[in-house]
């Protein structure tokens, strides 16, 4: 008898033990997933109603029943209504405002998402999850007007434009160009008024500018800041290489760069050196110049630079360099700045005052100093012999802040000045005149606050 009493507790035990096994196997299993669908939704969206709102729903488990509902506070609609006889682990639902049924004259709108998932928990209603947000339909462009800019732009240099942008929701403002390059504008002088310095690159055939402005709604609206474009054709050189030269300054700098040199010849250390180096170095003055504050400015003027005294110039801006070895061309290069030279050792002079962004050594142009003086504009000096300035220092005009030498890519002692607007080089000449800086930048600046006055 007892033996018989035994036996069944040890079944009805065990009984209880696959009961209550199974009911964890079923708790803890993907079927009874407890974990309600994702909805990608933001809480504030700007529409133009052009395009759909996409709204990505996913689930472990998979998406069983969607609904959505726009409401204008006092009536809504139901937009969407989805029951999946197969559920889906993810899908994309485009909002549409509707063409018909719904009849509002507001702005804003509460959007309602709803999901339930496949899961068995819940007593076998699944998982739910619900989402709002608020849709602020805007279907009105940015307004956008050019104020004034320069008459002409010359191929490697400068000109100006001064416009108004203006849109409560206003996202993205800039200037594109035609050869892909993108000019950030300065806040100017009163709310909503706008100014940039454009570059036309001297290795560009043709020169493009458009303004673009656009709202959180993805209303866009463009701008074609007209100029009179004049060419300009720079100097073509054909050099044919040395050994003497390919041995000294070539090989150093392949050795100071290049872990690698001691493997290749003469021509490879040449082009590592005039095209990889160059890249390299140019993309790090590209960058560090490309920067242009958003802070509003009233004014902006600037002395002629003149950075040495007595100085001859040895060499152009824009020169189209082509090298030449055993009469095969090997290499070529643009010299993007202006080669000075006086004497040994002589002081680097700063004509406006600015910001000290970089004293670094950088590779072919050897011990390089930049200076930023507003409006996107920086100066450039290279192949210094020593710094006489840090960086974050504040310069004023008429400071020392180096000596020349021939550091870097140098063959005699010499200064390598450049001139830079948002990252592009332009023509130095243009800021060494200072008629050319009156006409096509401080009186286009000036004209056009007048303009603003007057509106």
């Amino acid at each position: 008898m007892r033996r018989k009493k035994s036996s069944a507790g040890i079944v009805v035990l065990i009984v209880l033990i696959l009961i209550t096994a199974s009911l964890a196997y079923l708790y803890n299993s993907k079927m009874f997933e407890r974990t309600p669908p994702t909805i990608e939704l933001a809480k504030k969206i700007d529409w133009n109603l052009k395009k759909p709102i996409p709204v990505k729903i996913s689930d472990e488990s998979g998406i069983k029943f969607i609904r959505a509902t726009l409401s204008d506070g006092k009536n809504s609609i139901v937009l969407t209504k989805k029951l999946f006889e197969i559920s889906k682990k993810e899908y994309v639902l485009d909002i549409k405002f509707p063409r018909t049924g719904f009849v509002s004259n507001k702005k804003n709108f509460e959007l309602t998402i709803e999901a339930i998932d496949a899961s068995k928990w819940n007593f076998l209603s699944g998982n739910r999850a619900i989402k709002k947000s608020v849709i602020h339909v805007d279907t009105k462009r940015p307004e956008l007007i050019v104020i004034n800019n320069s008459y002409k732009i010359i191929k490697g240099g400068v000109a100006t434009v001064v416009f108004k942008a203006k849109d409560i929701n206003l996202k993205e403002l800039y200037i594109q160009t035609n050869f892909g390059k993108i000019f950030q504008p300065t806040s100017f002088y009163k709310d909503d008024y706008y100014v940039s310095l454009l570059a036309w690159p001297s290795s560009e055939k043709s020169f493009k500018a458009t303004i673009v402005a656009r709202d959180y709604a993805g209303n866009v609206v463009k701008s074609r800041v007209r100029f009179y474009l004049k060419g300009k054709k720079y100097r073509v050189s054909r050099i044919k290489l040395k050994d003497r030269f390919l041995d000294g300054k070539i090989a150093d700098l392949a050795e100071e760069e290049n872990p690698n040199s001691a493997n290749m010849n003469r021509i490879e250390k040449f082009k590592f050196v005039n095209e990889d180096l160059r890249k390299r170095n140019e993309d790090k003055i590209s960058q560090i110049t490309a920067k242009v504050s958003k802070e509003r400015i009233s004014s902006f003027s600037m002395k002629p630079f003149y950075p040495l005294k007595n100085a001859a110039a040895v060499a152009s801006f824009g020169d189209h360099r082509y090298f030449k070895y055993d009469g095969n061309l090997v290499s070529e290069s643009y010299h993007l700045g202006l080669d000075l030279a006086s004497t040994a050792g002589a002081d680097v002079v700063v004509s406006n005052a600015g910001e000290v962004v970089y004293t670094q050594y950088n590779g072919i142009y050897g011990k390089n100093i930049i200076i930023s003086h507003g409006l996107g504009v920086y100066s450039l000096y290279g192949h210094n012999s020593s710094f006489l300035v840090d960086e974050g220092e504040q310069v004023k005009a008429g400071d020392v802040i180096a000596k020349t030498g021939m550091t870097g890519l140098a063959l005699g002692d010499h200064l390598h000045f450049s001139m830079l607007v948002q990252g592009v080089e332009v023509r130095p000449e243009e800021w060494m005149d200072k008629n050319w800086m009156k006409d096509n930048i401080f009186g286009v600046i000036n004209s056009a606050k007048k303009i603003i006055d007057r509106k």
